[in-house]
């Protein structure tokens, strides 16, 4: 999951640079959604509520 929030900051920045707002406001929102998720199942994990093994 690490891997596809870089790769949509990634397309975030490159098309902000182009000048596409909306490509790039579009690519922002799903790498934040994406670093919500990943850091509430680091949350959960990090207080045993899943198990990891």
């Amino acid at each position: 999951m690490i891997k596809w929030i870089i790769i949509l900051l990634i397309i975030a920045a490159a098309a902000s640079l182009l000048g596409m707002p909306a490509l790039a406001g579009a690519a922002a929102t799903g790498a934040r959604i994406l670093i919500g998720i990943v850091l509430i199942i680091f949350l959960l994990v990090m207080l045993d509520v899943f198990a990891v093994a």
